[in-house]
């Protein structure tokens, strides 16, 4: 098997759809010997804000001299983002032969048990094959949907589990309510252990607190009393907190407020055992990157991307926005997918919208972009279709009239991974 062949395999393992549940992945990797079993656990859920957290975790430990094992998702730009050493993506050689690997303790299980996993079970099991082989000291793993039944919950402990931000997302799923979100996401929280939480509404909070009291484990709430940002600007933020003076790379108070979470998440490992000193906090921190969230592309003009898909997203974007753009002109470029509350996604930025160019992101559950246009059109006047995204890139920068003018994409990472390329290449 080669690279290609591996992920043609496990895109081809879409057509079993998402299945919450724990089986499939446990039955897959007991037949790899538990390569998960061996290795130790950072373990981030919540609805939005995972992915930095993660990167703020990654680094800190990277720079204080560990061996750490990533894993999110979805990815921008190429599949290999998703697993990595580091901050190296897994070799394109290591994924196939690997996959190959994988793939024949599922062809056992289809045969044997009549089990399918599914791909997102598939790529988890590769990963942790990956970070057992490259003997990683730690590996920060971002949940893929909800928590409770997720494929990387089968870990059978963390050194520290940390849930951001609860909102609505994925309700089919999880639960038309915060509070059984909020219960699906807990699910990650293992017995007698540490559980950091950023700071939700009280309904949230009671119910995180009291399947952290069931299974006696230790709740920290992180403290944002004591966070002042001190400067901001579209190249970072500095900020104290504790007395102390932080910063970061990452754009909006969101941002700021996810640096202290991961600082909290740190402090418990401080207190496990794990060197990591004051100077590797601070490198670390302010070398953390995310990419797709908030990230500038562009000064000249300024262009801007985010992967904004649900109400929290889309308001803390407009939020960043009137903070760090005020009164200027902002040409919003969006897409997004069937099943999210398109409603919600658009109401906080129309406000700032001077016109909106609807674009299809690359899905199969994708919104077309003439049915974004229609929708968008029962509030704005001035609403545009383009056929491709390079297409939508252009319009945007032709719309162009002063150097102040900005442009935003954002509604779903299914497409700005593409938007990100071509500015990249």
């Amino acid at each position: 098997m080669d690279y290609n062949e591996a992920l043609s395999y496990i895109h081809g393992r879409l057509k079993f759809g998402i299945k919450l549940g724990l089986e499939s992945i446990k039955t897959l990797l007991e037949l790899m010997g538990n390569p998960q079993d061996k290795l130790k656990f950072v373990h981030v859920a919540g609805t939005n804000g995972k992915g930095s957290t993660v990167a703020f975790i990654s680094n800190v430990l990277i720079e204080a001299g560990f061996k750490v094992g990533i894993y999110t998702s979805p990815s921008l730009e190429r599949f290999n983002e998703r697993i990595k050493v580091n901050n190296e993506e897994i070799d394109g050689d290591d994924l196939a032969r690997i996959t190959a690997f994988v793939k024949e303790k599922v062809d056992t299980m289809t045969s044997q048990y009549n089990i399918y996993p599914t791909e997102f079970e598939i790529v988890t099991a590769i990963a942790f094959e990956y970070f057992y082989e490259m003997n990683c000291d730690i590996v920060v793993l971002e949940v893929g949907l909800g928590g409770r039944f997720d494929a990387t919950n089968v870990i059978k402990e963390a050194l520290v589990s940390v849930i951001t931000t609860i909102s609505y997302d994925h309700m089919d799923r999880l639960g038309d309510t915060l509070e059984k979100i909020a219960f699906e996401k807990a699910g990650i929280v293992k017995n007698r252990a540490d559980v950091v939480v950023f700071p939700q509404e009280g309904n949230v909070l009671e119910v995180i607190g009291n399947v952290c009291k069931e299974k006696e484990a230790k709740l920290h709430i992180a403290d944002f009393e004591s966070i002042r940002i001190k400067q901001y600007s579209i190249d970072g933020q500095k900020f104290e907190y504790n007395g102390d003076t932080f910063e970061i790379a990452l754009l909006g108070e969101h941002q700021v407020k996810n640096a202290v979470v991961a600082l909290a998440a740190i402090n418990i490992l401080k207190n496990k055992g794990y060197k990591i000193p004051n100077d590797s906090i601070k490198k670390g921190l302010i070398n953390a990157k995310w990419p797709g969230r908030l990230e500038v592309l562009s000064k000249r003009p300024i262009f801007l991307i985010d992967g904004a898909h649900n109400k929290e997203g889309a308001q803390t974007l407009a939020e960043v926005l009137k903070a760090y753009f005020p009164e200027k002109k902002i040409i919003f470029i969006i897409g997004a997918l069937k099943d999210k509350d398109v409603d919600s996604i658009i109401r906080p930025t129309l406000p700032l919208a001077s016109e909106y160019i609807a674009v299809t992101p690359d899905s199969n559950r994708a919104l077309s972009a003439k049915e974004m246009a229609d929708f968008l059109l029962r509030y704005c006047k001035r609403v545009s279709v383009s056929d491709t995204i390079e297409e939508a890139i252009r319009a945007g920068l032709n719309r162009v009239y002063s150097k102040d003018d900005v442009i935003c994409a954002y509604g779903s990472l299914y497409y700005i991974g593409k938007i990100r390329s071509f500015f990249n290449s």
